[in-house]
């Protein structure tokens, strides 16, 4: 007897569990392992479902493992993939529909990559369509990724709402898990707002919890906001040691989309020190600025720009601030109404 079509997708949902627990405990060179093999499966099967879920297995990971121009390409073809008749009455099987993930996700890598007006237009999409679909985990899955690009991108009223609907969503629903993603969310917003003991209340009880059963994924971000939210308490000790284990982590992990993120965040807060460690703080940067022309992060690179930009204009070195900042400004073609954007702009017209 032949088997039912469906079943032909069986060793795809085996295999993409299996790439979801390398990267929910995460593993970079392992998530990379299975996601090729998938993508490797799925070519030599053919047709379009296996293609697209091997295109977006891929995808994920290479975002998370800071290619995020590659990521683009497979995303990408994922969405040139799918189709809503074959694949929405699947949703259920994959746990989330693969298009609104793509989208989310995809947004992410867009923002930087230095598009973020892209980026968010991305997640609104997403967002859209994840109610249209009306499969809760799918919203929710979409609500966390949207908050994500927000966050990032320093959309704080957008992401805040997105992340309190993730909450409520999920304390009506009874998931835990959403519900812990959402409030370290909000520790990620109470962070950048100036709400620092917030932030490190919230950050210090649940971040155990999600190491106790083995979640890692976004830990580095979020160690490394509670480092600055130290930091800016006048917690140095534990500053140094919340950015070194971030640190750590990535180098462990190669979950480094946000590295150089966490080196700039270092080099500020060896500007918190009584002492102003300057030559600490730029040798951060310089390392910050490395990983991000690495990655063709434009939007993480223009942000540790800003901040070597300050440390040069404070120590009376305005054109060598000018001169880093200025290119990187001018390359981008978008987004100028973003917090980022603006900001080097004035800090620009103070230069001039």
């Amino acid at each position: 007897m032949a088997s039912p079509p469906e079943d032909a997708l069986l060793l795809f949902l085996v295999l993409g569990a299996l790439l979801l627990e390398s990267l929910v405990a995460f593993n970079g060179d392992l998530a990379r392992a299975r996601a090729a093999q998938i993508l490797a499966l799925a070519e030599k099967k053919g047709g379009k479902i296996p293609l697209g879920i091997g295109h977006a297995s891929i995808a994920g990971c290479l975002l998370f493992t800071g290619n995020f121009a590659e990521s683009v390409l497979h995303f990408n073809q994922a969405l040139a993939l799918y189709d809503p008749v074959e694949l929405r009455p699947l949703v259920t099987r994959f746990s989330s529909d693969p298009r609104v993930m793509a989208l989310c996700y995809r947004s992410i890598a867009l923002w930087a990559l230095g598009y973020p007006k892209a980026a968010l237009a991305g997640t609104e999409q997403a967002l859209s369509e994840a109610r249209e679909i009306g499969h809760v985990a799918t919203l929710m899955q979409a609500m966390e990724g949207a908050s994500l690009t927000q966050l990032i991108s320093c959309d704080y009223a957008a992401a805040q709402e997105q992340t309190n609907q993730l909450v409520a969503l999920a304390e009506e629903k009874g998931s835990i898990s959403w519900k812990a993603t959402g409030v370290l969310r909000r520790a990620g917003l109470l962070a950048l707002t100036g709400k620092p003991s917030d932030a490190v209340g919230i950050f210090t009880s649940v971040i155990p919890a999600y190491r106790s059963i083995g979640t890692t994924i976004y830990f580095p971000m979020h160690l490394s906001l509670l480092a600055r939210v130290c930091g800016e308490l006048g917690r140095l000790d534990d500053a140094w040691g919340y950015i070194g284990e971030a640190i750590t982590t990535v180098e462990t992990t190669k979950e480094t989309w946000y590295e150089a993120e966490l080196h700039r965040t270092a080099g500020e807060i060896a500007l918190m020190s009584p002492e102003r460690d300057t030559a600490k703080a730029e040798t951060y940067f310089e390392r910050a600025l490395a990983v991000a022309r690495a990655q063709q992060a434009k939007s993480w690179e223009l942000r540790t720009a800003m901040s070597m930009a300050r440390l040069w204009r404070d120590q009376g070195k305005r054109d060598e601030a000018r001169e880093l900042l200025a290119p990187i400004y001018g390359w981008f073609t978008e987004g100028f109404d973003t917090l980022d954007l603006k900001q080097a702009k004035a800090l620009l017209d103070e230069l001039a």
